[in-house]
Parts: structure tokens; sequence; C-alpha cells
């Protein structure tokens, strides 16, 4: 299946997502004690989002032990393209002037991530082949 493919996960999911990312498989005690940690959240509700998230194909679950352990399909980067990819097309028209643009002015960036982002962007006019 490819990611393109995949559902665009909702918070919660992208929440269950991104403590799998950070701390690898986990069982469904591990996702709960982590996400409990930030926010109330019942055992069963934390149980109920991974099995919804392995029926879209968001997760996978390893059965072989008694508590099963889930880890995500896809990579953060993956996942992050193909959220990226839809927002850009659905609400910026396909335009990465429009989504750079909005981004930036939504809240204050620091000198830092500026720099950052120039960095970025020089290496990117570096990258590209405009020969003839």
């Amino acid at each position: 299946m490819k990611g393109s493919q995949l559902p665009r996960p909702t918070d919660a999911e992208l929440a269950i997502l991104r403590i799998l990312w950070e701390r690898g498989p986990s069982t469904v005690r591990q996702v709960h004690e982590a996400l409990a940690a930030s926010r109330p959240l019942g055992y069963t509700t934390a149980l109920k989002l991974l099995q919804v998230m392995t029926d879209k194909g968001l997760v996978l679950r390893d059965e072989s032990q008694r508590s099963h352990v889930y880890r995500p399909r896809l990579t953060a980067d993956q996942t992050q393209s193909g959220i990226i990819g839809d927002v850009l097309e659905r609400a910026f028209g396909g335009s990465a002037y429009a989504l750079v643009q909005r981004a930036l002015s939504a809240r204050p960036v620091s000198a830092e991530e500026l720099a950052e982002i120039r960095k970025l962007l020089d290496g990117l006019e570096e990258g590209r082949d405009d020969g003839p």
C-alpha cells in the first residue's frame, strides 16, 4: 500500500504516531502511558484508537506476543510529506509559495529558524540544474 493511498491521520492518531516514531514499536500500555502523561485518556480509548489505526493501515500490529506490539507503517517523513502534499493541493492550489508564505506569517519565526530556512533554500537552489 502506497503512502498516498493511506488516509490522513486524525489529530489523536498523529499523537500516537509521534509516540511510535519517538519510542519505536510499543504495546497499548506503553502508548497509553505516554499519552496519559499529557492528557487524560483511558486505556480502552488508546486500544480502540490503535485498532482503528490498524484497520486504516496507519500502523502494523505484531501479534506474536501476548501483548500486541504496534509500529507505524510509514516513517514520520513519509507521513508528513503526504499531509503537506494534501494541504498544498487542497488549501493552496498547489502553490508552494502560498503555503510557505502562510506558514511564515502564521506566527513569529525566530532568527535561528529564518537562518535555517535560508540555508535550506540556498541548498535547493544549488541543487537545481537550470542549464540548457
